[in-house]
């Protein structure tokens, strides 16, 4: 039967990270408008990852060239096709939407080996050429995709989980608990890379006399400040006390195509502080204090000022909170919506 949406969701993965949310968020968000209608390709171990009203096509688990190539298989008859992340079909066959995160692959290619920057780079290029239209989700991804490519995109911003909400005291009690945490400390919740800036972090860290704590998987090749503790992948579960129990959330990245760890702390009630820098403006607002990303001095002093005064943790995570309650996955998939509408197709 023909779908009305066909979906590449290939990067929708178990215990995944920024583009697995938005996939999931945006899937469940369109099937709430469009019940039955909508199809994603789909590693076979993610099935149970799609939202109730999107049928599976489910694919072999792959990764690297072999998930490359995988994308580009037919999604089958559709009216529409969306990449959700970049990747489109050979030949899709009905018009076709891509939706960027970033361009790290070009920007930042030191992040990435140098076999994978140059794969990616030419995915996203034969990906932008197909598409008919592109979604940026933020003006600064649409700003580069411009200067590179020489193509408008529309932005739609990202949003915090659906089901994201603070911990309470109990379940931040028990997280500390099973952790291990240190009473006072900085976290970081992300994927180590060069980009993150993390090693600048410790050093801001140790000046302030706070520990750092680092949430996240740490790819071959990466190292971490020494003096940091490292939790590894932390369970979706786990998150929200986990941001309860830190006394500040640090994201001190140089480059970001969003930057949603940072915004879902601030839903969770943490007080943030991040880097001035590519999207990470635009995407958290007033709800976070923002220090250019190698002004270590700058850091040092925000850090130990930040953690010294109560009352100002206080007035910054509320500001957070109201912030990152001011969208939601709805909005998302109404913006998104419009941009089908710009090819023909209303949901």
């Amino acid at each position: 039967m023909q779908a009305r949406v066909a979906f590449n969701a290939l990067a929708l993965r178990p215990n995944g990270t920024g583009v697995q949310t938005y996939i999931a968020e945006l899937l469940g968000a369109l099937a709430r408008r469009a019940p039955g209608h909508l199809r994603a390709a789909v590693q076979a171990d993610a099935c149970d990852l799609l939202p109730p009203g999107v049928a599976p096509l489910v694919r072999p688990v792959s990764s690297g060239p072999r998930r490359t190539l995988t994308g580009l298989r037919s999604l089958g008859p559709a009216e529409l096709v969306h990449g959700l992340d970049v990747d489109l079909p050979l030949r899709p066959g009905a018009p076709a939407v891509a939706t960027v995160h970033d361009l790290s692959v070009f920007d930042v290619p030191e992040s990435f080996s140098r076999h994978r920057a140059l794969g990616e780079q030419l995915v996203v290029t034969q990906a932008l050429r197909r598409a008919d239209a592109i979604i940026a989700v933020s003006s600064f991804t649409a700003e580069r995709i411009e200067e590179r490519f020489g193509r408008p995109a529309v932005v739609v911003l990202e949003a915090t989980p659906t089901d994201l909400e603070p911990a309470d005291a109990g379940a931040v009690e028990a997280v500390r608990l099973r952790y291990r945490l240190p009473e006072r400390f900085v976290l970081h919740v992300g994927t180590v890379e060069h980009r993150k800036n993390l090693h600048m972090l410790g050093l801001a860290c140790g000046r302030a006399d706070l520990r750092l704590v680092l949430a996240g998987s740490v790819p071959a090749g990466q190292t971490t400040p020494p003096e940091a503790v490292r939790l590894g992948y932390v369970a979706q579960a786990d998150l929200a006390a986990l941001y309860g129990a830190a006394t500040i959330v640090a994201y001190p990245s140089r480059y970001e195509g969003f930057g949603l760890p940072p915004l879902e702390a601030m839903r969770c009630g943490a007080a943030v502080v991040a880097a001035d820098a590519t999207a990470l403006p635009e995407a958290l607002g007033t709800g976070a204090l923002l220090v250019p990303p190698d002004d270590l001095d700058g850091w040092a002093a925000l850090l130990a000022e930040l953690a010294a005064d109560d009352g100002r943790r206080v007035e910054l995570a509320e500001e957070g909170r109201r912030w990152a309650a001011r969208r939601s996955w709805d909005d998302v998939a109404a913006e998104t919506s419009a941009v089908y509408q710009t090819l023909g197709l209303e949901i």
